[in-house]
């Protein structure tokens, strides 16, 4: 009599989604004597590869946090400079990107923007709005505690209006109200530079996700090393709460 053929165990699923704190540019330079708009210049070649990368490891949303609400606070040249690189990463990359069927999305606060990099996020949106091999999700301007308030204050006015009872309000009420309303929540949350910290990063949006904190700084991070927060994530046990028995 002939022994069943043991089943080969499945591969954990890589995650859906992946958000990244970008966190090192400036020490990066610093610690090669250079600028720090040098090192958000490097750093946004660590965003290509990266970017890259998740589409050979199955990655369908990735989440990029680019510029705090925050980040305003910073000497007036260094943020003109990173949003004159955002208009730079823009305008050379949307072509590739919108071939290699990458839908590129964009939250947080756009009030504070120059108007012609508002032009050029609605542009990209836009034309890259059919693509769904890898959704490219850039916090811009971007807060979490701000977006949750935002959520509040627009549910607190339908309730005013009486388009809303109160007692129907629950979690999916508020998350239909993000910044992020129609995307999963992040599986994994990495960040780069040793810091062990959200930094008001998708505040409601990352609470069961998996957390992933790595030494190098970002202009140095890379395709091996995703793939090794990816095969980190993979052996983890996610139980939401549960007990995992």
């Amino acid at each position: 009599m002939s022994q069943p053929v043991a089943s080969p165990a499945l591969e954990p699923a890589p995650p859906r989604h992946v958000a990244i704190i970008m966190d090192g540019n400036g020490r990066w330079a610093k610690a090669r004597g250079l600028p720090r708009n040098l090192g958000h210049r490097q750093g946004v070649d660590a965003v290509r590869e990266v970017v890259r990368a998740c589409r050979g490891l199955g990655i369908q949303y990735l989440t990029l946090y680019a510029f705090s609400s925050e980040n305003w606070k910073r000497p007036q040249t260094e943020v003109a400079g990173l949003m004159d690189l955002l208009r730079l990463y823009i305008r050379r990359e949307l072509n590739e990107l919108a071939s290699a069927g990458v839908r590129i999305r964009v939250i947080g606060d756009r009030s504070r923007l120059a108007a012609d990099i508002i032009e050029l996020i609605a542009e990209a949106e836009n034309r890259t709005a059919e693509n769904r091999i890898l959704t490219l999700v850039i916090a811009l301007s971007y807060g979490g505690q701000d977006e949750i308030v935002s959520a509040c204050r627009r549910i607190a006015e339908r309730v005013a209006a009486g388009t809303l009872d109160p007692d129907r309000i629950d979690a999916d009420i508020v998350a239909a109200n993000l910044h992020t309303t129609g995307i999963p929540d992040p599986d994994l949350v990495i960040r780069t530079s040793g810091e062990q910290r959200l930094s008001n990063f998708l505040l409601w949006q990352s609470a069961y996700s998996e957390l992933i904190f790595v030494d190098k700084l970002w202009p140095d991070f890379g395709q091996s090393d995703l793939a090794a927060a990816v095969g980190e994530f993979q052996r983890r046990d996610r139980r939401y709460g549960g007990s995992g028995d």
